[in-house]
């Protein structure tokens, strides 16, 4: 890593700064837009005229010569930038100091007795790491997408799998919500060595990423109704809910009781087969499991 590349790194708060500013209209903030206007969103003394700090001091922010500022100066530059609570919390991370050293980090692994839980799960039902790999999945899970197998990483196929794409039924939205949910998992950890990976190999592979992931727009991806497509059952109307377990995340997605989703997940059942013979009940596909094929 060059000198340059360093100077970025430690500039995240700069950097979030200059990307949300961006993204805040004139008008919004109740500013005339003007017809000569060279930069999207506000100027940088624009954001410090309405935050009530100088334009000077919001530059040192930017540029990353200040990166101490006070409660009180980022509440304001949350307010004008309009930021929400979770990107609030966000800055004022990005504000509490450097990012920390690489250092080693210990392997995500899912324990025997969640392994269990998952095999004794009635619906689809998954475990997946703070950079969205899957870790171990029941068989209803991968029978509903083979992207579910654990070693599959959930933003990676959302943004490269064709399948993936045709399996949401609102893709776009899907895809802005993980990547933003992505960039609140990792935090301010810039040399994660897996973050690292995932987000150099889909800056690579694709632009929509590139652009979304410039715009460093920050979100919980919390449960939600998600609308998807099955390639055998047709559309399939369920439930997602998120729950942290020991640092990981299970993940379970469940239907309307009578509703027609939940004939077609019955139907799913009936067709997913153990994985093994070692007497999982539901088959429980633990970590390390190569995905299966086409």
């Amino acid at each position: 890593m060059t000198d340059m590349d360093d100077r970025a790194d430690t500039n995240r708060l700069g950097q979030y700064l200059a990307a949300r500013r961006a993204l805040v209209s004139p008008e919004e903030v109740g500013m005339p837009s003007g017809a000569r206007r060279r930069v999207p969103g506000l100027r940088r003394e624009e954001v410090a005229m309405l935050a009530g700090i100088s334009a000077d001091y919001y530059l040192r922010l930017e540029r990353g010569r200040d990166d101490n500022p006070s409660a009180q100066v980022l509440e304001a530059l949350a307010r004008v930038l309009l930021l929400d609570e979770v990107e609030t919390e966000y800055l004022i991370t990005l504000a509490s100091g450097r990012p920390r050293a690489r250092r080693p980090r210990r392997a995500e692994r899912v324990p025997a007795r969640l392994e269990h839980l998952l095999a004794t799960i009635a619906v689809p039902a998954f475990v997946e790491g703070r950079h969205f790999d899957v870790l171990a999945a029941n068989d209803l899970a991968v029978a509903l997408s083979p992207r579910l197998t654990p070693g599959q990483n959930r933003l990676r196929s959302l943004l490269l799998d064709p399948e993936e794409r045709a399996f949401h039924a609102d893709w776009e939205q899907a895809v802005v919500d993980m990547v933003a949910a992505f960039r609140r998992s990792i935090g301010n950890d810039v040399s994660d060595p897996r973050a690292v990976e995932v987000v150099g190999e889909l800056s690579l592979a694709s632009a929509r990423f590139r652009t979304l992931w410039a715009r460093q727009d920050v979100r919980r991806l919390e449960g939600n109704t998600a609308e998807i497509e099955h390639p055998a059952l047709g559309s399939l109307r369920l439930h997602r809910e998120k729950l942290p377990v020991g640092g990981l995340i299970l993940v379970l997605y469940y239907p309307e009781a009578g509703s027609d989703a939940a004939d077609k997940l019955r139907l799913l059942g009936s067709l997913a087969q153990p994985t093994g013979d070692d007497g999982r009940p539901g088959g429980a596909v633990p970590a390390g499991t190569a995905p299966p094929g086409p």
